[in-house]
């Protein structure tokens, strides 16, 4: 751990307690979003639009009854107050397969080990079969789902690779699949 993180080193080796968005803290997730798509920029060939955003697609579709979105908060290291550090948005809950739309961790927290427990958890808390996909490039993304993965089913699940939709000149995204 760097000197920069070594405030974490108590809050995350506590177990991550991740909590549904409430309907009131949808416009703190909102912000987050943003971050997650200027880290996504790079992958994507993403620019903000006029109005200074990224693309805000997913986010769009929620909250609904089939979808819901996750937090984690830490202490701030110079306020104390909950902080979020990353967030989740999980689709398919009434269907046959569960989906993660959007997955971040603040940077500040990455490596820690609180994205693994913080993806197991949302992975946990829904039975059935699950689908990740992570673009081509994004090499980081790929040992993190893969090792999340293992973890969370062993050898039951697959790496395939779909195109995207729309998008013929990009390479296809991975798509993990668990059985």
């Amino acid at each position: 751990m760097t000197e920069s993180t070594s405030w974490l080193a108590g809050s995350v080796a506590d177990a991550v307690e991740p909590q549904v968005v409430p309907v009131a803290d949808w416009d703190v997730l909102a912000w987050l979003f943003q971050a997650y798509r200027t880290d996504m920029a790079a992958y994507v060939n993403g620019l903000p639009y006029a109005d200074g955003r990224y693309a805000h697609g997913p986010l769009d579709a929620y909250p609904a009854p089939d979808r819901e979105g996750w937090l984690v908060l830490l202490p701030h290291p110079n306020t104390g107050e909950p902080a979020p550090v990353g967030f989740g948005l999980v689709a398919g809950l009434g269907g046959a397969r569960r989906t993660v739309d959007a997955f971040w961790v603040a940077s500040a927290v990455r490596r820690t080990g609180l994205g693994r427990r913080f993806a197991l958890d949302l992975i946990g808390r829904h039975d059935g079969p699950w689908e990740i996909a992570f673009q081509h490039d994004n090499l980081g993304a790929g040992d993190f789902w893969r090792a999340v993965a293992r973890s969370a089913w062993g050898e039951a699940w697959t790496e395939d690779r779909r195109p995207v939709p729309d998008r013929p000149h990009v390479p296809p995204d991975h798509w993990i699949v668990s059985s």
